[in-house]
């Protein structure tokens, strides 16, 4: 008897009807003769609403109480899809944070996870039930809840799996796989077969939303079977794994092109070039809870130099804030934002045995016009900062200039 994981997001748990259509997922899994553990997301649009409540009334982000009202969600999320295996004749056990003691730091809001004691599951699992967990929380050393951040429940779901050593984690979604490109935005993108550990935590982090970056990378520190499917199609699905010498044939230059469109910049002009200048910028900013993405500082001109870096929209406010205040202390000229920005990304392992990816990338966008302002890269990556509104055609350009179409799979 083998142990599989499942995941369920909220869209997958949107209504009644849906979380039928989720035991009915479960009860496959089930009779496949299978040990089954479900973790599950809040309805979809729920915890948006939770936190609505809990701003509304005068609570803050990323504090206890606060977390303790938007975890919610999710326990009526796992209590509801028990109920539904339940009246199918199977045996289904709730079970919540503090009863698999999924151990946490105490950052409230983005918690961290520390351990998960498995004894309590394994019991559960031993009586022949199936276990649904709430995901997206933990408990702290206090035993207060904590919550894992947006997309926590996919790293619930992968943590899980690797304390129980499961044969596969899946993660079920609205969507059949891991694309190419967001097909709102590339009609012709399709479906990837197998994306690697590498691929899928850039394109986590450049604007992809299938995984939470964490989850993947959880899955790749334990070795974790990772699987992203459909709720709603019977499908393969996509595998995330590790890149190896035989996979070398199917390592395309680029496998993907992302688009995130929650991008701010900002520039601080006429800034001593000294040492220890960027550092005081960024440790002011770092100390706030921020977190920078690209960076650029121009050449020095008679002792001066411009730093320009970008944030995500939400934290633009607190960031222009810091900067303008930094600004004054350094005696600089100014200090500019730009909210209708893009970053457009090219992504591949099979960068690192191709040359000219980025001169075919600068070469497609500047036949379109279109103006690189930053440029990052890594060794398997290459964003690029363009204005807003010109986001979806170069992402439309780009997936069509590396042949990543339905009609050109390999």
């Amino acid at each position: 008897m083998s142990l599989i994981v499942q995941k369920f997001g909220g869209t997958s748990m949107g209504n009644v009807e849906r979380i039928r259509q989720v035991a009915s997922r479960v009860i496959s899994e089930k009779n496949n003769n299978n040990d089954v553990i479900v973790v599950v997301s809040a309805m979809s649009g729920e915890t948006n609403r939770l936190l609505n409540l809990a701003l509304e009334i005068g609570g803050t982000h990323n504090n206890l109480a606060t977390d303790m009202v938007i975890s919610t969600g999710e326990q009526v999320s796992a209590g509801l899809l028990s109920i539904a295996l339940n009246n199918e004749g199977y045996k289904a056990v709730p079970m919540l944070a503090h009863q698999v003691k999924i151990k946490t730091d105490g950052t409230y809001g983005n918690a961290r996870i520390f351990s998960i004691d498995a004894e309590n599951i394994k019991k559960q699992l031993e009586n022949n039930n199936i276990v649904v967990v709430a995901g997206f929380q933990g408990i702290d050393d206090y035993g207060c809840i904590t919550t894992l951040g947006r997309g926590g429940s996919d790293t619930t779901a992968v943590a899980i799996a690797a304390a129980l050593n499961a044969e596969r984690c899946d993660i079920f979604t609205d969507v059949e796989g891991v694309y190419t490109s967001d097909p709102s935005i590339v009609p012709e993108a399709r479906r990837l077969d197998v994306v690697y550990f590498d691929e899928m935590i850039e394109m986590s982090s450049l604007g992809a939303k299938v995984l939470q970056i964490r989850s993947v990378e959880f899955a790749m520190k334990y070795k974790v079977n990772l699987f992203v499917k459909s709720t709603f199609v019977d499908g393969p699905g996509t595998q995330i794994k590790f890149s190896s010498k035989e996979d070398s044939m199917e390592e395309l230059q680029v496998s993907s092109v992302a688009c995130d469109k929650d991008e701010a910049k900002l520039s601080i002009r006429g800034i001593p070039d000294k040492p220890g200048i960027a550092a005081a910028i960024f440790s002011s900013i770092a100390d706030a809870g921020l977190v920078v993405d690209m960076i650029i500082q121009n050449i020095s001109v008679e002792g001066l130099t411009d730093l320009t870096f970008t944030v995500t929209k939400k934290d633009l406010k607190k960031a222009l804030e810091i900067t303008q205040n930094m600004a004054i202390k350094l005696n600089a000229k100014e200090v500019l934002s730009d909210d209708k920005i893009a970053k457009i990304s090219v992504i591949g392992v099979g960068m690192r045995n191709h040359f000219g990816t980025a001169s075919t990338m600068f070469s497609a966008l500047s036949k379109e016009n279109i103006n690189i302002m930053m440029i990052s890269t890594s060794e398997i990556k290459i964003s690029c900062i363009v204005e807003l509104k010109y986001a979806e055609l170069a992402t439309r350009i780009l997936h069509e200039t590396f042949n990543l179409g339905i009609n050109n799979k390999l």
